[in-house]
């Protein structure tokens, strides 16, 4: 039988507890009306501190909750074919629920880049660089845990 373990979405949690510490940190030091849009590193778009704090924080809830959805469906999925309880569906959950975390770290620079800007006036990089960064080392991640699944799958054969 499977069980929910915190671990199946771990990097879901710390990157919100982290996006909650920086929208604590950041918000009394906010002025009132922020920057949140750059073209060429500077601003062209701003909102009030409040709205453009909740637009930061609540995809991170979503993200965390969907992560945790997908690992309690899978959870009560799996318990009704006991049979495919094994090791291998361990990592799947562990991998499915935290790959969320890949979204969630390039909206969490998002915030960090708005709040860090609006505050102290040091613009970060642009969101699409860090993005593709992201995506990048995700994409290599993926790549070779797929690499192993194939050597395993041939190991056996």
């Amino acid at each position: 039988m499977m069980r929910f373990r915190w671990r199946y979405v771990s990097l879901p949690l710390i990157l919100l507890l982290l996006s909650l510490g920086l929208a604590v940190y950041f918000y009394p030091r906010l002025p009132d009306e922020i920057a949140y849009h750059f073209r060429d590193g500077l601003p062209d778009r701003w909102l009030s501190r409040g709205i453009a704090t909740a637009w930061l924080l609540v995809p991170q809830f979503l993200l965390t909750g969907l992560g945790a959805a997908i690992v309690i469906g899978i959870n009560r999925l799996g318990n009704r074919f006991p049979q495919t309880v094994n090791k291998r569906a361990e990592t799947m959950l562990l991998l499915m629920g935290n790959m969320v975390a890949l979204p969630q770290l390039v909206l969490t620079f998002a915030m960090l880049t708005v709040f860090s800007y609006n505050s102290y006036g040091i613009y970060l990089m642009p969101l699409w660089v860090f993005a593709l960064i992201v995506m990048g080392l995700g994409g290599i991640i993926l790549g070779a845990l797929f690499f192993l699944a194939v050597q395993q799958a041939l190991a056996r054969k």
